[in-house]
Protein backbone atom coordinates (compact mmCIF):
# COMPACT_ATOMS: atom_id res chain seq x y z
CA UNK A 1 0.00 0.00 0.00
CA UNK A 2 1.17 3.52 -0.78
CA UNK A 3 1.39 5.78 2.27
CA UNK A 4 1.93 9.49 1.70
CA UNK A 5 4.34 10.79 4.32
CA UNK A 6 6.97 13.51 4.67
CA UNK A 7 9.67 13.87 7.31
CA UNK A 8 8.43 17.42 7.93
CA UNK A 9 5.44 15.86 9.71
CA UNK A 10 7.86 15.02 12.54
CA UNK A 11 8.08 18.73 13.34
CA UNK A 12 6.71 19.96 16.65
CA UNK A 13 4.90 22.81 14.92
CA UNK A 14 2.69 23.76 17.91
CA UNK A 15 2.32 22.63 21.51
CA UNK A 16 -0.68 20.34 21.21
CA UNK A 17 -1.14 16.54 21.28
CA UNK A 18 -1.45 16.27 17.49
CA UNK A 19 2.07 17.70 17.14
CA UNK A 20 3.63 15.90 20.10
CA UNK A 21 7.07 14.42 19.42
CA UNK A 22 6.98 10.68 18.81
CA UNK A 23 3.44 10.50 17.42
CA UNK A 24 4.35 10.14 13.75
CA UNK A 25 7.50 8.18 14.61
CA UNK A 26 5.44 5.54 16.42
CA UNK A 27 3.31 5.00 13.32
CA UNK A 28 6.25 4.90 10.92
CA UNK A 29 8.01 2.32 13.07
CA UNK A 30 4.93 0.09 13.13
CA UNK A 31 4.14 0.15 9.40
CA UNK A 32 7.50 0.69 7.66
CA UNK A 33 7.95 -2.96 6.69
CA UNK A 34 4.44 -3.30 5.25
CA UNK A 35 3.93 -0.17 3.11
CA UNK A 36 5.60 1.92 0.42
CA UNK A 37 6.19 5.52 1.48
CA UNK A 38 5.58 8.25 -1.09
CA UNK A 39 6.60 11.87 -0.44
CA UNK A 40 3.72 14.30 -0.99
CA UNK A 41 3.81 17.78 -2.48
CA UNK A 42 1.96 20.71 -0.87
CA UNK A 43 -1.57 21.40 -2.00
CA UNK A 44 -1.79 24.27 -4.46
CA UNK A 45 -3.40 27.56 -3.56
CA UNK A 46 -6.31 26.75 -5.91
CA UNK A 47 -7.18 23.59 -3.97
CA UNK A 48 -7.00 25.35 -0.60
CA UNK A 49 -8.90 28.42 -1.77
CA UNK A 50 -11.67 26.22 -3.18
CA UNK A 51 -12.48 25.17 0.42
CA UNK A 52 -11.28 27.91 2.77
CA UNK A 53 -11.99 31.63 2.90
CA UNK A 54 -9.21 34.16 2.39
CA UNK A 55 -9.78 35.24 6.01
CA UNK A 56 -9.06 31.72 7.27
CA UNK A 57 -6.04 31.21 5.02
CA UNK A 58 -4.57 34.48 6.29
CA UNK A 59 -5.21 33.32 9.88
CA UNK A 60 -3.33 30.05 9.31
CA UNK A 61 -0.52 31.96 7.60
CA UNK A 62 -0.22 34.39 10.53
CA UNK A 63 0.15 31.42 12.87
CA UNK A 64 3.14 30.26 10.83
CA UNK A 65 1.28 27.06 9.93
CA UNK A 66 0.51 27.51 6.23
CA UNK A 67 3.39 25.41 4.87
CA UNK A 68 2.90 22.37 7.10
CA UNK A 69 -0.89 22.52 6.68
CA UNK A 70 -0.60 22.80 2.88
CA UNK A 71 1.79 19.83 2.88
CA UNK A 72 -0.73 17.78 4.87
CA UNK A 73 -3.51 18.75 2.48
CA UNK A 74 -1.30 17.79 -0.45
CA UNK A 75 -0.75 14.35 1.06
CA UNK A 76 -4.51 13.95 1.38
CA UNK A 77 -5.04 14.90 -2.27
CA UNK A 78 -2.43 12.43 -3.46
CA UNK A 79 -3.86 9.67 -1.30
CA UNK A 80 -7.33 10.36 -2.71
CA UNK A 81 -6.13 10.31 -6.32
CA UNK A 82 -4.21 7.08 -5.69
CA UNK A 83 -7.22 5.67 -3.89
CA UNK A 84 -9.20 5.70 -7.12
CA UNK A 85 -7.10 2.78 -8.34
CA UNK A 86 -5.73 1.18 -5.14
CA UNK A 87 -6.21 1.62 -1.37
CA UNK A 88 -3.92 4.28 0.06
CA UNK A 89 -3.30 6.30 3.22
CA UNK A 90 -2.17 9.82 4.06
CA UNK A 91 0.09 9.75 7.13
CA UNK A 92 -0.13 13.49 7.66
CA UNK A 93 -0.43 16.19 10.26
CA UNK A 94 -1.92 18.58 11.18
CA UNK A 95 -5.22 16.69 11.09
CA UNK A 96 -8.19 18.39 9.49
CA UNK A 97 -11.70 17.23 10.34
CA UNK A 98 -12.39 20.13 12.77
CA UNK A 99 -11.45 22.79 10.21
CA UNK A 100 -14.42 24.59 8.64
CA UNK A 101 -14.34 27.04 5.72
CA UNK A 102 -13.45 30.06 7.84
CA UNK A 103 -12.62 28.68 11.30
CA UNK A 104 -10.87 25.78 13.00
CA UNK A 105 -10.20 24.14 16.35
CA UNK A 106 -9.11 20.75 17.73
CA UNK A 107 -5.53 20.87 16.41
CA UNK A 108 -6.80 21.27 12.80
CA UNK A 109 -6.10 24.10 10.33
CA UNK A 110 -7.04 23.08 6.77
CA UNK A 111 -9.71 20.45 6.15
CA UNK A 112 -7.68 17.72 4.47
CA UNK A 113 -10.62 15.48 3.59
CA UNK A 114 -12.67 18.29 2.07
CA UNK A 115 -9.73 19.59 0.05
CA UNK A 116 -9.00 16.09 -1.27
CA UNK A 117 -12.58 15.25 -2.25
CA UNK A 118 -13.16 18.67 -3.77
CA UNK A 119 -10.03 18.18 -5.88
CA UNK A 120 -11.44 14.92 -7.23
CA UNK A 121 -14.85 16.45 -7.89
CA UNK A 122 -13.60 19.62 -9.59
CA UNK A 123 -11.36 17.56 -11.85
CA UNK A 124 -14.19 15.25 -12.91
CA UNK A 125 -12.70 12.18 -11.22
CA UNK A 126 -15.74 11.41 -9.05
CA UNK A 127 -19.44 12.20 -8.89
CA UNK A 128 -20.24 10.97 -5.37
CA UNK A 129 -18.24 10.23 -2.23
CA UNK A 130 -18.74 8.65 1.20
CA UNK A 131 -16.82 9.77 4.28
CA UNK A 132 -16.43 7.47 7.28
CA UNK A 133 -15.10 9.43 10.26
CA UNK A 134 -14.31 7.04 13.11
CA UNK A 135 -12.38 9.56 15.18
CA UNK A 136 -13.55 9.87 18.79
CA UNK A 137 -14.67 13.44 18.14
CA UNK A 138 -17.45 14.44 15.76
CA UNK A 139 -15.97 15.74 12.52
CA UNK A 140 -17.80 19.04 12.48
CA UNK A 141 -15.50 20.58 9.89
CA UNK A 142 -16.15 17.77 7.42
CA UNK A 143 -19.88 18.19 7.97
CA UNK A 144 -19.84 21.99 7.80
CA UNK A 145 -17.99 21.99 4.48
CA UNK A 146 -19.24 18.86 2.72
CA UNK A 147 -22.74 18.12 4.00
CA UNK A 148 -24.57 20.65 1.83
CA UNK A 149 -22.55 20.13 -1.34
CA UNK A 150 -24.88 17.32 -2.37
CA UNK A 151 -22.32 14.76 -3.46
CA UNK A 152 -20.95 13.55 -0.11
CA UNK A 153 -22.53 11.24 2.48
CA UNK A 154 -20.88 11.43 5.92
CA UNK A 155 -20.99 8.88 8.72
CA UNK A 156 -19.79 9.73 12.22
CA UNK A 157 -20.62 6.57 14.23
CA UNK A 158 -22.25 7.53 17.52
CA UNK A 159 -22.79 4.31 19.45
CA UNK A 160 -21.06 3.93 22.81
CA UNK A 161 -21.24 0.15 22.65
CA UNK A 162 -18.44 -1.52 20.73
CA UNK A 163 -20.52 -4.08 18.81
CA UNK A 164 -23.20 -1.53 17.94
CA UNK A 165 -20.51 0.90 16.77
CA UNK A 166 -19.12 -1.63 14.30
CA UNK A 167 -22.62 -2.55 13.18
CA UNK A 168 -23.33 1.14 12.54
CA UNK A 169 -20.26 1.37 10.33
CA UNK A 170 -21.19 -1.79 8.45
CA UNK A 171 -24.76 -0.62 7.87
CA UNK A 172 -23.67 2.80 6.64
CA UNK A 173 -21.22 1.34 4.16
CA UNK A 174 -23.80 -1.17 2.95
CA UNK A 175 -26.07 1.68 1.87
CA UNK A 176 -23.36 3.59 0.03
CA UNK A 177 -23.41 4.00 -3.76
CA UNK A 178 -20.44 6.22 -4.52
CA UNK A 179 -17.23 6.51 -6.51
CA UNK A 180 -14.86 6.74 -3.57
CA UNK A 181 -14.80 6.17 0.20
CA UNK A 182 -12.62 8.49 2.26
CA UNK A 183 -11.87 7.65 5.89
CA UNK A 184 -11.09 10.30 8.48
CA UNK A 185 -9.11 7.83 10.53
CA UNK A 186 -8.76 8.93 14.13
CA UNK A 187 -7.54 6.33 16.61
CA UNK A 188 -8.39 8.11 19.85
CA UNK A 189 -11.46 5.94 20.53
CA UNK A 190 -9.21 2.99 21.38
CA UNK A 191 -9.53 1.29 24.77
CA UNK A 192 -6.11 2.66 25.74
CA UNK A 193 -6.67 6.17 24.34
CA UNK A 194 -9.08 8.97 25.24
CA UNK A 195 -12.31 7.23 24.14
CA UNK A 196 -11.81 3.81 25.73
CA UNK A 197 -14.15 1.94 23.34
CA UNK A 198 -12.52 0.09 20.43
CA UNK A 199 -9.99 -2.73 20.33
CA UNK A 200 -7.06 -2.78 17.92
CA UNK A 201 -8.73 -5.55 15.91
CA UNK A 202 -11.74 -3.29 15.34
CA UNK A 203 -9.65 -0.95 13.20
CA UNK A 204 -8.67 -3.84 10.99
CA UNK A 205 -12.34 -4.85 10.81
CA UNK A 206 -13.37 -1.35 9.75
CA UNK A 207 -10.59 -1.19 7.18
CA UNK A 208 -11.81 -4.47 5.72
CA UNK A 209 -15.41 -3.18 5.70
CA UNK A 210 -14.29 -0.15 3.69
CA UNK A 211 -12.37 -2.30 1.23
CA UNK A 212 -15.27 -4.72 0.76
CA UNK A 213 -17.72 -1.86 0.23
CA UNK A 214 -15.43 -0.25 -2.33
CA UNK A 215 -15.09 -3.53 -4.20
CA UNK A 216 -18.85 -4.02 -4.21
CA UNK A 217 -19.31 -0.63 -5.83
CA UNK A 218 -16.25 -0.68 -8.03
CA UNK A 219 -15.16 2.42 -6.11
CA UNK A 220 -11.90 3.70 -4.71
CA UNK A 221 -10.90 4.07 -1.05
CA UNK A 222 -8.32 5.92 1.01
CA UNK A 223 -7.69 7.04 4.58
CA UNK A 224 -6.35 10.20 6.23
CA UNK A 225 -4.83 10.33 9.72
CA UNK A 226 -6.83 12.37 12.23
CA UNK A 227 -6.60 11.77 16.01
CA UNK A 228 -4.85 9.20 18.20
CA UNK A 229 -2.69 10.27 21.14
CA UNK A 230 -1.39 7.25 23.06
CA UNK A 231 1.89 6.61 21.29
CA UNK A 232 2.16 3.20 22.93
CA UNK A 233 -0.77 1.86 20.91
CA UNK A 234 -1.16 4.30 18.02
CA UNK A 235 1.26 2.55 15.68
CA UNK A 236 -0.34 -0.86 15.97
CA UNK A 237 -3.82 0.63 15.59
CA UNK A 238 -2.87 2.37 12.35
CA UNK A 239 -1.17 -0.82 11.16
CA UNK A 240 -4.33 -2.82 11.89
CA UNK A 241 -6.45 -0.39 9.88
CA UNK A 242 -4.04 -0.46 6.94
CA UNK A 243 -3.99 -4.24 6.97
CA UNK A 244 -7.77 -4.28 6.74
CA UNK A 245 -7.88 -1.59 4.08
CA UNK A 246 -5.24 -3.44 2.11
CA UNK A 247 -7.04 -6.77 2.25
CA UNK A 248 -4.72 -8.54 4.69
Amino acid sequence: MKVFYHDDFRQVYVSDPAAAPGRIEAIVAAIKNEVTFEEPLPAGADDIEAIHSSYHIKYVTRQGLYNISALAAGGAIQAAVTGLSEPSFALIRPPGHHASADSCWGFCYFNNMSIALDHLKRNGLIKKAFVLDFDLHYGDGNVNILQDKGYVTILNPESHARKHYLAEVEAGLAQAEVDIIGVSAGFDNHVEDWGGLLETEDYQTMGRMVLEASRRMGAGCFGILEGGYNHQVLGRNVRAFLRGLGGL
